[in-house]
């Protein structure tokens, strides 16, 4: 069998139809493929460029960071000179206590060198 552009070929209407909507088919269902594949890449790439958007410190967040930290410092500093006041408080009433004894000492012996009359 010789074929050329003038061989006819006989086909069935009802094949030709069946060709003709599984290619329909075929490239619709492609279509759907691509575009769903193309709509999560951008999906990704939108879910990505949040994220790395997000892990970026902004200027505010650099300079709430900032006060945060000399908060703290000076929350630090407080501490240390209310240690420092409750030592002094406790040194000032020792002296306290001394002085009072002291005082009475005082009186008591002036109170016999009176007794004495020595003067």
């Amino acid at each position: 069998m010789k074929l050329n552009e003038n061989t006819s070929v006989a086909m069935p209407i009802k094949n030709m139809l069946a060709i003709i909507g599984g290619v329909i088919i075929g490239v619709l269902a492609w279509s759907d493929l691509t575009a769903r594949l193309t709509s999560l890449e951008t999906s990704r790439e939108l879910m990505n460029a949040d994220l790395l958007k997000a892990s970026e410190q902004t200027t505010v967040d650099k300079e709430q960071f900032l006060l945060l930290e000399d908060l703290y410092e000076t929350i630090e500093k407080h501490q240390e000179l209310l240690d420092k006041n409750i030592h002094n408080q406790v040194m000032l009433e020792h002296v306290e206590k001394q002085l009072e004894k002291a005082l009475t000492d005082i009186e008591k012996l002036k109170d016999k060198v009176r007794k004495n009359g020595t003067h």
